[in-house]
């Protein structure tokens, strides 16, 4: 009996260490879950880590990706470094003139550089937005709209509000977050009294009329400018027909003219042309004739012209009529001799 006790408390207390040592296995396992749990984190893409420590701003930042940190005492934040719109809705705006009037909402895209994060986390906190471009663009358009009446902001000046906002804006974050740049601002139609809105809309309906009667004056007076340009061009084109025709006509007529002093000239040349041949053989007939024309040769033609005109003489004074007319007489030796020679040179 004693036995059975003994192994019976030896088996109880077995039974009780073991389960201790299996809730002990436990609790560390459940510990290191925990612990791995809040230690290990995710950086997504577009953001930088910052990490805390006691409410401490570290000076270690993290890229995207896992990483780890102490569970329980070690804190991070992520702020974005890529491009985002920060959009500020229900910014009041009283005029110069007492009329209040309220903007539904101004969009400012900002980026913010990545080696400038841990500065303006430490001067601004990781909600560095709401002191740099909430808070400042309410101030800029309270500024803005105190020296401004209602016109100008509503009509005149308003498409000028988001560029002069965009200056505004950079110049001050230059001196206060140098990293922080403004890419750029959009502003909506501000809300005015309905009573002003209505009064607005009665100018602008007007407005529109008129620009309406002045683009239709310039319509017809822009017809009647093309009209007296196409009478202008017409009139022109006629001219120069004209003168096309004209000139045209004198080119003929000087044609015609020099083509008729061609052709006198031509006559001329070949009257010229005539007239020096018939020169040319007249003045070569006369000194072939200078040379042909000797007083022997006259004489011997004579003599043929006499003997060609034969005529018959009946009567006794045959004889004494042809001594008379000096019929050729018998030449003597001496003569006929001398009258070789000459027959030979000629």
């Amino acid at each position: 009996m004693p036995d059975n006790l003994a192994t019976a408390a030896a088996e109880v207390r077995f039974g009780s260490n073991g389960s201790n040592f299996g809730a002990l296995i436990l609790f560390l396992g459940v510990a290191a879950a925990i612990a791995m749990q809040f230690s290990l984190h995710r950086v997504e893409e577009g953001h930088v880590a910052v990490y805390y420590r006691g409410g401490a701003l570290l000076h270690s930042t993290a890229l995207p990706g896992y990483h780890f940190m102490l569970p329980f005492i070690t804190t991070y934040k992520a702020v974005q470094v890529t491009t985002q719109t920060d959009e500020v809705k229900d910014i009041p705006c009283g005029t110069s003139g007492g009329v209040m009037i309220y903007f539904d909402r101004i969009e400012v895209v900002n980026i913010l550089r990545s080696k400038s994060v841990l500065d303006v986390v430490k001067n601004f906190t990781a909600d560095y937005d709401k002191p740099l471009i909430f808070d400042k663009v309410h101030h800029e358009v309270n500024q803005f709209c105190s020296t401004q009446n209602l016109h100008s902001v509503y009509i005149d000046l308003f498409d000028q509000i988001d560029e002069n906002l965009k200056t505004a804006l950079q110049k001050d974050l230059n001196e206060m977050a140098p990293g922080l740049h403004i890419v750029a601002v959009r502003v909506t139609k501000p809300k005015i009294p309905e009573a002003i809105r209505r009064n607005y809309e009665l100018m602008e309906a007007e407005r529109t009329k008129l620009l309406i009667a002045t683009e239709k004056q310039k319509v017809i007076e822009k017809e009647a400018e093309t009209e007296r340009k196409r009478a202008v061009i017409e009139a022109e084109k006629q001219a120069q027909v004209a003168n096309i025709s004209y000139a045209q006509k004198i080119m003929e007529k000087e044609s015609m003219q020099k083509m008729s002093a061609i052709e006198d000239a031509t006559i001329l040349a070949r009257k010229k042309s005539a007239a020096d041949a018939e020169f040319y053989a007249a003045k070569q007939a006369a000194a072939s004739n200078t040379l042909k024309l000797t007083p022997e040769y006259l004489e011997l033609m004579k003599y043929k012209a006499i003997l060609t005109n034969t005529k018959l003489y009946f009567g006794p004074s045959i004889p004494s009529y042809i001594s008379e007319n000096n019929l050729p007489q018998p030449m003597s030796k001496k003569e006929e001799s001398d009258e070789a020679p000459a027959n030979n040179d000629g």
